[in-house]
């Protein structure tokens, strides 16, 4: 689980940034709470959490900076995918 704790930080912090919309928080949230539910196997936590932040990213009222995090929030899980 060493491997996803500098990114639940990182996702934590964007969940708690309020200049982004509150739509997009809440599916941050959500990838940080399939990432931190240890009911799932690892593929699923990342591939949800993949998915949710997917579906984000193209969101016209995402702050650039934010969007900027995110991407590289999905390059870091998808880092983690290939290794698991």
């Amino acid at each position: 689980m060493t491997k996803l704790e500098p990114i639940i930080k990182i996702l934590k912090e964007v969940v708690g940034d309020r200049t982004v919309p509150r739509n997009i928080r809440t599916a941050v949230e959500q990838a940080k709470n399939d990432l931190e539910d240890d009911s799932k196997d690892i593929d699923v936590k990342l591939s949800s959490a993949i998915s949710n932040l997917d579906e984000i990213i193209n969101d016209p009222n995402i702050p650039m900076y934010t969007r900027t995090q995110i991407w590289n929030i999905v390059s870091m899980l998808e880092c983690v995918k290939q290794e698991s």
